[in-house]
């Protein structure tokens, strides 16, 4: 029965960030006595999701989706609260040849040579794509390239085989078996990604929602985001 009387809030993450947030929800839920459920899907799926009015306290996306919401007012504006910071890495099947990717051309090099490529859905696909634009072989690598569904890793096809390299964030590649993760792109092309957090507009529990980023904001966390292979924003 006691249960039933706490404060409960609900939100609404993209894959990135699932495991890092169900680690600061269960540390706020202690501190706080709030219970946190926050449900993590693909970025895009959770964007319309909000955008459709669904009642969700809290939204945590890359901060351009959180951006976007908020100009067209589904999101509170102001209410942005910057929380983590997320680098792109590179994975292959566990005992696979090792490409080099030290430099921006031995990794061109690399993305050439696999035989199949795949990027997520989210702000990281979208700035490889760019990438392999300005290095101008989007067209060849094109019918090697291999789409992720949404909320599905990256790191799960190269596992399994059915992709030879594979980028998405390094907190969605860190805790899977059967990769080995080579490392961050090299300086001259890396991609970091901000996620941030915001209230959604269907919520009547603002105040609750802006002390919870507080929280997820606050330097005592840091380890966590850290541990979790990312860094604070």
């Amino acid at each position: 029965m006691a249960e039933d009387t706490q404060m409960r809030l609900g939100g609404i993450s993209s894959m990135a960030t699932r495991l890092v947030l169900a680690e600061l929800a269960a540390a706020y839920r202690e501190r706080s006595g709030v219970v946190v459920d926050i449900e993590s899907v693909g970025g895009v799926d959770a964007a319309k999701r909000v955008a459709a009015g669904e009642p969700f306290d809290v939204v945590l996306l890359a901060s351009d989706a959180i951006d976007q919401l908020e100009a067209a007012g589904h999101v509170v504006a102001g209410s942005r609260v910057d929380l983590f910071r997320s680098g792109v890495a590179v994975a292959i099947r566990s005992g696979a040849p090792a490409p080099d990717i030290a430099s921006e051309e031995a990794l061109k090099r690399a993305v050439l040579a696999a035989r199949s490529i795949s990027l997520s859905t989210g702000p990281s696909g979208v700035a490889l794509a760019k990438l392999f634009q300005r290095w101008g072989i989007a067209g060849d690598i094109a019918p090697r390239m291999v789409q992720a569904p949404p909320g599905v890793p990256v790191g799960t096809l190269v596992a399994a085989g059915e992709v030879e390299l594979g980028f998405q964030q390094w907190s969605e590649l860190m805790h899977l078996e059967g990769i080995q993760v080579l490392g961050a792109l090299p300086e001259p092309v890396k991609i970091v990604t901000t996620f941030s957090g915001a209230v959604c507009a269907a919520s009547t529990q603002g105040a609750a929602v802006r002390d919870l980023l507080q929280y997820f904001a606050s330097s005592g966390v840091e380890e966590t985001k850290r541990r979790h292979g990312m860094e604070p924003a």
